[in-house]
């Protein structure tokens, strides 16, 4: 910067002019946001019912793995545990009486069993005694029976026709005559008994015996049947009881083991080194969540968070980024971060992802949408990073190497020609200017219209200070077609860059003003001003920023850069 002359004629302050260098500078999106640990474990109450914390540390503890962190009342829980050590004795009791009431019975079953074997096999010998030799015998009696009765029948009626002629020779008494009449006749009668007992013992009592016999042997074989099938169900039901009481058994264990484990879980451990963060100070700030801190005393719900083990060695970075600059951010570019704790300390850090979705800017801002930076940071664990902790950053797009390049205050634009005020021999001259590639603070100039060592003024001078102006043909000329680098878009105002379908033309940051002649303004509040006016009317090429017309009168003109569109 140098001095000349100022707007009363006088020599301009060393901060109104500006030497045109050859040089280098990054393209980077400035952004902001918060710290967080790339890994963090919660601690939360395990127990299954409402517990009382009788110890904690104190919030911001580095702990290491395996420090006692919180310990919980556990009266109730060890005497929850003296009454399952009860139940699981008497489970044990209990199944073993069913098991062996199930020995007892699979005995009996196979005692009934070879009693009821047994008597089918006493049928079976008594049917087969009976067929083989009482069926036989009985039959060999009758037949003997019938025989003895003919023969006897025959002598006698033999022994009666000779009583007959003995009579009638009066050598035989009359009543021996009768009696040997009365002989033949019985001998007759037990013939016919003979027989009579043959067809009936055939016909009838044979059959009976026979079916009773068989009958007896059905009968034990039913009966062992029935023997089997009754113990079998009998068994069956014990064996249930006996399931029944081994579940009762495994319950009571389960149970039990449930409560030693809640009993260990009395007593938090950290499950890994980090810095004690309770869930009071996360929950901070949100509607309905002002609890207090968890101290000596206070109540825990089941599976309520009680604090957060983040791992302060690896840290991220989660910066916000608005939706008209989150397509040029990819994954890999680099990233230089500033904490607020170490505003003088930079850090390294690369890129990770984008998020998928935008987050609304709240009843706040309800048409504001940025989008999420992941950011992996190469810091030393020493420096004290914590979560939460403000920070801000710029993303490195793009670097331009040794080109000619101005403050981005010093450009100004009427209609479509850009153009700086440079200082020269005979006064203040505009000067048209074809722009390259846009900085946080500084714009690239193509062609030869500015050489090293010129001065450009950084601020709008007044219009008796201009010497030599824009010819009126060249202005004509330029407004026959688009600005340079500047593309129509064609559809309905605020659409961001082309192909990104992301709206970016909303003016973010307040309302537009408009300097009236021969009136300071200061050159960041122009340039923001103006931004926020040009983005919802043009549409900038994302490689090759250039300025766009906002005013047709000689005002600042308005240039997207990532600085302006980070900061709406």
């Amino acid at each position: 910067m140098l001095s000349g002359e100022g707007d009363d004629g006088t020599e301009p302050t060393r901060s109104d002019v500006h030497l045109v260098e050859s040089g280098s500078f990054n393209i980077v999106i400035p952004v902001s946001g918060e710290l967080a640990a790339v890994r963090q474990v919660e601690i939360r109450n395990q127990l299954e019912s409402r517990s009382v914390i009788t110890e904690i540390l104190d919030e911001g503890t580095q702990v290491r793995k395996g420090d006692v962190v919180v310990r919980l009342a556990d009266d109730e829980i060890r005497q929850r545990i003296l009454d399952a050590e009860d139940k699981v004795k008497n489970a044990q009791s209990d199944l073993i009486a069913a098991e062996q009431n199930l020995e007892i019975k699979r005995s009996a079953r196979e005692s009934e069993l070879e009693k009821a074997d047994l008597a089918i096999e006493l049928a079976t010998l008594a049917l087969q005694a009976w067929e083989e030799g009482e069926v036989v015998k009985k039959r060999e009696e009758l037949a003997l029976a019938e025989r003895t009765a003919e023969i006897n029948a025959d002598r006698l009626k033999q022994r009666f026709e000779e009583a007959t002629r003995l009579v009638e020779q009066e050598f035989l008494s009359r009543d021996e005559y009768e009696q040997d009449r009365i002989r033949m006749i019985e001998a007759d009668a037990r013939v016919r008994q003979a027989e009579l007992e043959s067809f009936l013992y055939e016909s009838f009592q044979h059959r009976q015996d026979e079916a009773r016999k068989r009958s007896d042997l059905e009968q034990a074989q039913a009966e062992r049947i029935r023997v089997e099938q009754r113990n079998d169900a009998e068994i069956i039901r014990i064996e249930a009881d006996v399931d029944s009481r081994r579940f009762s058994l495994q319950t009571a264990k389960d149970r039990l083991a449930d409560l030693r484990t809640q009993l260990d879980q009395c007593v938090i451990r950290a499950p890994n080194d980090g810095l004690l963060v309770y869930a009071s100070s996360i929950q901070q700030g949100r509607r309905g969540d002002n609890d207090p801190p968890p101290q000596v005393g206070t109540e825990l719900r089941p599976n309520e968070l009680v604090a957060i083990l983040p791992d302060t060695s690896e840290m991220i970075a989660l910066l916000k980024v608005s939706e008209a600059l989150s397509g040029r951010i990819e994954s890999g570019q680099e990233v230089v971060v500033y904490s607020d704790a170490l505003p003088n300390v930079p850090l390294p850090a690369t890129v990770q992802s984008v998020s998928v979705l935008a987050e609304s800017g709240g009843w706040r801002d309800p048409n504001r949408r940025d989008y999420t930076v992941r950011v992996r940071i190469e810091a030393d664990p020493s420096l004290g990073l914590k979560p939460a902790m403000r920070c801000r950053g710029e993303i490195m797009l793009d670097r331009v190497e040794d080109s000619l390049w101005v403050p981005i205050q010093s450009v100004f634009r009427e209609g479509p020609i850009a153009f700086v005020h440079v200082r020269g021999d005979q006064g203040i001259e505009q000067r048209s200017v074809r722009l390259g590639r846009t900085g946080e603070l500084q714009v690239e100039v193509l062609g030869d219209a500015l050489a090293v060592g010129d001065r450009v003024l950084l601020r709008r001078p007044a219009a008796d200070e201009v010497s030599i102006r824009i010819p009126a043909e060249e202005l004509a000329a330029a407004r026959s077609g688009p600005p340079e680098g500047v593309r129509r878009t064609g559809g309905r105002p605020g659409m961001g860059r082309q192909g990104t379908g992301r709206p970016g033309g909303e003016a973010r940051g307040g309302s537009t003003s408009k300097a009236t002649p021969g009136e300071t303004t200061s050159p960041a509040t122009e340039v923001r001003d103006k931004v926020a006016a040009a983005e919802a009317s043009v549409e900038v090429d994302v490689d090759v920023p250039v300025p766009v017309e906002v005013e047709t009168d000689t005002t600042p003109v308005a240039v997207e850069t990532p600085a302006t569109a980070a900061s709406s």
